[in-house]
């Protein structure tokens, strides 16, 4: 972990899709809130649905691992580590969108496209370094964590909570968390099946933590974020 701190992001919507439309995704592409995991709660979010970006409490300790972290895993699969503390909102979005590249668009005039660019040949700790000192991609954070329904945490805050994100590469379903060795491996899924299935493992999180309500997920989705 590097000596640089940022301010953590908010886990809400509004304030996820500025700062993806600043980086340069498509507007036809945004997040929007998993309200429940009952198929009727799960049926009102948008299809196609490209990640789901999970925050859970990190309180933790100790638990068993959930799936399989691969040291080796697929060349094309996007995976940076995490260097910069408190930036874990923000390796999430960076795991989301480089891993669907294949149905998003991305404006080359805007930083996130110049980011995949540099970095999708570079290994894990290499992306991480390069992202310590690209100025875009942090001045584009600074701007959205100093947004939300709460209050922005100090620089030297300690944040008990961490994003992931889930994706769907091709047929496989991934957690990708920067702080771990690699991708962790969730089996089998498809397109049809991938947002449940990201859900079936969010559970097994929630599980370890029963009595913790400060578990929040999102979906990247193609349609409207109102």
């Amino acid at each position: 972990m590097s000596c640089q701190r940022w301010i953590p992001l908010e886990s809400n919507p509004t304030v996820l899709n500025k700062y993806v439309h600043n980086l340069g995704m498509d507007k036809e592409w945004n997040f929007v809130d998993v309200y429940g995991f009952d198929p009727d709660l799960l049926a009102m979010v948008p299809n196609p649905v490209a990640a789901v970006v999970l925050l859970f409490p990190d309180t933790v300790k100790g638990a068993e691992p959930i799936g399989e972290v691969q040291a080796d895993y697929p060349k094309d699969l996007f995976y940076t580590k995490q260097s910069i503390s408190n930036a874990c909102g923000t390796v999430a979005i960076v795991h989301a969108l480089a891993n669907n590249q294949n149905q998003i668009a991305f404006d080359e005039s805007k930083p996130f496209k110049a980011f995949l660019e540099m970095t999708q040949a570079m290994n894990a700790e290499d992306k991480a370094k390069y992202l310590e000192k690209d100025e875009k991609m942090g001045a584009a954070h600074e701007d959205c964590a100093q947004e939300g329904d709460t209050r922005a945490p100090s620089l030297d805050e300690n944040v008990k909570s961490h994003f992931v994100t889930f994706v769907n590469f091709n047929g496989s379903l991934y957690e990708l968390d920067g702080r771990k060795e690699g991708p962790v491996f969730h089996g089998k899924t498809s397109a049809d099946s991938f947002l449940e299935d990201a859900v079936g493992v969010v559970k097994k999180f929630m599980a370890r933590d029963p009595d913790n309500v400060n578990f929040n997920v999102m979906a990247l989705v193609q349609g409207s974020d109102n």
